[in-house]
């Protein structure tokens, strides 16, 4: 459980992340989707991370199946383990061995958030739209 439960937070989690990393390679609306990921990803509500994979699927579902695997085998190698079925860091206390939890956790955020800066940066995907770049000079 603990594998699924944290492979489920990296996704929202990894583009929360990328979105403050390197907010140039987003959109305003996925910037601002990157604020509302932070909690959905820590209270293990993957669906966080479905507006930016439905932008970029090709960018966006590899590197964070990338981050996902990361951390669930090494949830796994650290021996985590949850006893509650869903709940994110909000079930920290059934969880057994939490350092490993939040270890695995964050090694896995940092390679899904780098992986997908890595993808997207090779493509002029994250640039504005022209109709973006209007409305932020008429919102100005």
């Amino acid at each position: 459980m603990a594998a699924v439960m944290l492979a489920g937070m990296v996704p929202p989690l990894a583009l929360a992340l990328a979105t403050v990393v390197r907010p140039t390679i987003f959109t305003q609306a996925e910037r601002e989707n990157g604020k509302a990921a932070w909690l959905l990803g820590a209270s293990f509500i993957t669906e966080g991370a479905i507006p930016f994979a439905a932008a970029d699927p090709l960018r966006v579902i590899p590197a964070v199946m990338l981050g996902s695997a990361v951390t669930g085998g090494l949830s796994q190698v650290l021996d985590v383990s949850v006893r509650a079925p869903h709940g994110g860091i909000f079930v920290l206390f059934a969880v057994g061995n939490i350092i490993g939890y939040l270890i695995s956790l964050a090694v896995g955020v940092v390679v899904g958030a780098a992986a997908v800066i890595a993808l997207k940066s090779m493509g002029q995907h994250g640039e504005p739209s022209k109709a973006e770049a209007e409305n932020e000079l008429v919102s100005v």
